[in-house]
């Protein structure tokens, strides 16, 4: 399992979602996307704009977590996020039981070096998905999105206390604490968006426009459309 590095540079943020290159046993036109690449301002402005539907939401209508990329090492989804993003690699005990190990919620700031004290976020969470679009997918592509890890910036390890503060709000109403991650997370977020060809409200737009046009105009965005 490859580790994430979780330190970024000063400067210039990249959020990167690397495409999978075709085999010769798989035809390049089957292959993923290219990844696009744009300032943070430019990835706001393909954001579509609609209102808002909760109606019919439950997060069951989601199917979290499943077998995850390897459906024979034992861990679902969220245990081989957690194994992906430790700065230091926990112990895999039976049933995929994590021991050990440290992770950095960089949503908080907070070193954490025990698994059980984490949660694994959807960067946008399944109500907001639910809203912006996801009400109109198939109980599969729901659960592809429940689950993605096709791009690292997808679902994050958190703290219980912060996830729960970050609820299914969306950047118009909550945003990390720290304004040393704000940029990350704003383009982060509008990097699922395009991913999952979600939408966004007005509220949501111009506090996102707010960050772009403002203290993060040097963000770079990365995105690959989902499968």
């Amino acid at each position: 399992m490859v580790i994430k590095n979780l330190a970024h540079g000063i400067g210039a943020l990249a959020l990167a979602l690397v495409p999978l290159l075709p085999t010769p046993a798989t035809p390049a036109a089957q292959a993923a996307p290219v990844a696009e690449v744009t300032t943070l301002a430019d990835a706001v402005g393909l954001l579509k704009v609609t209102e808002e539907n909760r109606a019919g939401y439950t997060a069951s209508s989601f199917r979290h977590w499943n077998a995850g990329e390897d459906p024979t090492d034992g861990c679902d989804t969220r245990a081989e996020v957690l194994l992906a993003e430790a700065v230091v690699a926990p112990t895999v005990g039976s049933g995929c039981k994590l021991t050990g190990g440290r992770w950095t919620s960089y949503l908080d700031g907070q070193e954490v070096t025990d698994a059980g004290s984490l949660e694994v976020a959807h960067m946008v969470a399944l109500g907001e998905a639910w809203d912006s679009g996801a009400s109109a997918w198939t109980a599969g592509r729901r659960e592809a999105y429940a689950n993605d890890q096709g791009a690292d910036v997808s679902l994050v390890a958190v703290t219980s206390r912060t996830n729960r503060k970050k609820a299914d709000k969306d950047p118009a109403d909550w945003m990390p604490p720290s304004p040393e991650v704000q940029c990350r997370y704003t383009g982060e977020w509008v990097s699922t968006k395009l991913r999952w060809q979600l939408t966004a409200d007005d509220r949501e737009l111009e506090a996102l426009k707010v960050y772009a046009e403002g203290p993060c105009e040097d963000t770079i965005v990365r995105y690959a459309p989902a499968a």
